[in-house]
C-alpha cells in the first residue's frame, strides 16, 4: 500500500469517517463527557475540566478505528495485526462479526488475560518478543497471504479516531486537551479533528510513559524513532509510527512523560472513584493530577480516558 501524508487527513475525510463509524454494525457509542468537579477524583488545579469516558466504549476505544478499517475492506478476508490488547480485542470482535479470519501478534510482555480475551472471539494469538512483532506479521503476509491491518499507523484507523468532534460538542473551544499516546493513532485523530474544526488556539498534549516514549523522542529528533520499551502501560509501548508522527507534529503542542508509579496511582484513584481504566488509558489523567501540563489553571480543559481493559490479575498488582 502506498504511503500517505498528513495532507490526506482533511476535515471532509474525518467527517465521512465519523458517519461510517457511528453507523457501524459494531455498535460504536458516543461516550459520555462528565465534569471533573462532579466526581470524587483529586485535583489541585483550579480549572474547568471535562473527562471523556472513552474507557466505556464498546470492546475498547480502538473500535472506532477498527470500524472504519473494516467498512473499507471486503468481508470474509484473512487479516493479521499486532496489538498489546485494545486494538486486538476490537479487531477480533470485528473479525467475528464480519466472518473474517484473524490473527493477532502480541508482545509477550502483554498481560496473558488479554490474550485469552482475544482468543474468546475465535481469533488466533501468537505472543512474541516486541522486537519481532513486524517480522512475524510480514511472515503471515508473505507465507499465508494475509492482509495486514495496522493498529495505529493507518489512515482509515486514524480517521476513525476523530472523536475530537464529540469533545467539541460539549466544550466548543477547549483551551487544553490531554490524550494518552502509544503509537499515536488516537492522539493524531483527536488532534486533527479539533484543529481542522477551527480550534487553532487549543493546545493538545500527548502523554507517554517514561519507559515507552517513542513519540517524545521522535519530537526531539524530528523524525520517527524506535526504542526498547518497558512500562506497566503495555498498550503505550509500540514501535514507531510515521503517519501519526506527521500528524502529531502538525497538530500537537507537545508530549509529556509520566512514570509507571504515577500511572499505577492514577489507575487506583480512578478505580476508587468508580472508573475502571487500564494503565495505558490512565496516562492522561496521571499527567494532569501530577501537574505535568502547563497553563491549565483557570482554563477549560479535557482529559480523555481511553483503554478500559484491565483484568483481575492486573488490578491485583495496582497498589490501593
Amino acid at each position: 500500500m502506498a504511503e500517505v501524508s498528513a495532507d490526506a487527513v482533511t476535515l471532509d475525510l474525518l467527517r465521512e469517517a465519523r458517519e461510517t463509524v457511528m453507523s457501524s454494525p459494531l455498535g460504536v457509542i458516543k461516550t459520555p463527557m462528565i465534569p471533573w468537579c462532579q466526581t470524587s477524583l483529586p485535583l489541585n488545579i483550579n480549572c474547568n475540566i471535562h473527562i471523556k469516558l472513552e474507557n466505556m466504549q464498546t470492546t475498547s476505544f480502538k473500535i472506532r478505528g477498527v470500524a472504519n478499517q473494516f467498512a473499507r475492506r471486503p468481508a470474509g478476508g484473512h487479516f493479521v495485526t499486532m496489538s498489546a490488547g485494545n486494538y486486538g480485542k476490537s479487531f477480533a470482535y470485528a473479525s467475528k462479526h464480519y466472518g473474517s479470519k484473524g490473527k493477532v501478534v502480541m508482545p509477550e510482555t502483554a498481560p496473558l488475560s488479554r490474550s485469552i480475551l482475544i482468543q474468546s472471539f475465535e481469533v488466533e494469538v501468537e505472543r512474541v518478543p516486541t522486537a519481532n512483532l513486524m517480522n512475524v506479521v510480514n511472515r503471515c503476509v508473505q507465507d499465508n497471504n494475509m492482509t495486514f491491518l495496522h493498529s495505529y499507523d493507518d489512515l482509515d484507523l486514524i480517521a476513525g479516531h476523530a472523536l475530537g468532534f464529540e469533545v467539541l460538542e460539549v466544550t466548543p473551544n477547549p483551551d487544553v486537551v490531554v490524550v494518552c499516546c502509544g503509537g499515536g493513532g488516537l492522539l493524531a485523530g483527536v488532534a486533527a479533528a479539533i484543529k481542522l474544526s477551527g480550534c487553532d488556539q487549543t493546545r493538545i498534549y500527548g502523554v507517554e510513559p517514561e519507559g515507552a516514549c517513542t513519540m517524545y523522542k521522535s519530537f526531539i529528533e524530528k523524525t520517527p524513532v524506535g526504542m526498547e520499551t518497558r512500562s506497566v502501560a503495555s498498550g503505550l509501548a509500540p514501535p514507531f509510527a510515521r503517519l501519526p508522527f506527521e500528524l502529531c507534529q502538525r497538530y500537537v503542542e507537545g508530549i509529556v512523560l509520566v512514570s509507571d508509579e504515577e500511572i499505577k496511582a492514577a489507575v487506583s484513584a480512578l478505580y476508587r472513584s468508580g472508573l475502571v481504566v487500564e494503565p495505558s488509558g490512565a496516562a492522561a489523567f496521571a499527567a494532569i493530577v501530577n501537574e505535568k501540563i502547563q497553563e491549565m489553571e483557570g482554563k477549560t480543559d479535557v482529559c480523555i480516558l481511553s483503554g478500559g481493559n484491565i483484568g483481575k490479575d492486573e488490578l491485583a498488582n495496582i497498589p490501593d
